[in-house]
């Protein structure tokens, strides 16, 4: 692939904001600097992978339509750079002509309200170290951990997991409310589904 080759996205740009600094950056950032990204698949070049890692879950949330509650705009996190915390950045998404996506604060908002969700074994191919099988299931809420759970393949799930816990659909899937593409990163030797346990008001 070029260098200049544009990659035809289906998902929404997002713009990165540095609202604070606290400590030395070899990348320079400076509060009010501003970083746009195609989508969440393609950071800019020499992004720091360190931040790509802890931001990811974030982005990849918003390009789904969660929305956070407790923001004065819903649409938006703030997210820490994991190296010592040296860097907060504002992660936002820009609608299809450009424009930031904006969701007033939440009125009704009383604190977290962890989903319950449910990660499946759907499909398996090869060894997997913990045996997991076709049906084998697991109940978790909000953002735990699942004990005693692989923690490479928790790692795999937990964009899907903390996605889902504050809303997003996945337009893709016959149920929104689910993705059944979770991979196990050892191999492709496990397939997840994870949903959204939709509770009646």
């Amino acid at each position: 692939m070029s260098e200049g080759h544009l990659v035809n996205t289906p998902f929404p740009k997002l713009k990165l904001t540095v609202t604070q600094v606290f400590g030395d950056c070899y990348h320079g950032y400076k509060p009010g600097d501003v970083i746009y990204l195609e989508d969440f698949t393609h950071p800019p070049k020499h992004f720091c992978l360190g931040l790509a890692h802890a931001l990811f879950p974030v982005i990849y949330a918003l390009s789904f339509g969660a929305k956070f509650g407790f923001r004065d705009n819903q649409r938006s996190l703030l997210v820490t750079c994991p190296d010592g915390g040296k860097l907060e950045f504002k992660a936002e998404i820009l609608d299809k002509e450009g424009n930031l996506e904006t969701v007033p604060r939440d009125p009704n908002h009383k604190g977290p309200n962890p989903k319950k969700m449910i990660v499946e074994v759907v499909k398996t191919k090869g060894r997997c170290s913990f045996g997991y099988k076709v049906g084998d299931k697991w109940g978790t809420q909000g953002l735990k951990c699942i004990p005693g759970f692989c923690g490479a393949a928790f790692h795999t799930a937990f964009p899907a997991l903390f996605a889902l816990n504050f809303g997003a659909k996945f337009f893709f899937m016959q149920d929104p409310n689910s993705i059944d593409t979770v991979t196990c990163p050892d191999g492709g030797n496990i397939v997840f589904k994870i949903t959204r346990i939709e509770e009646n008001k």
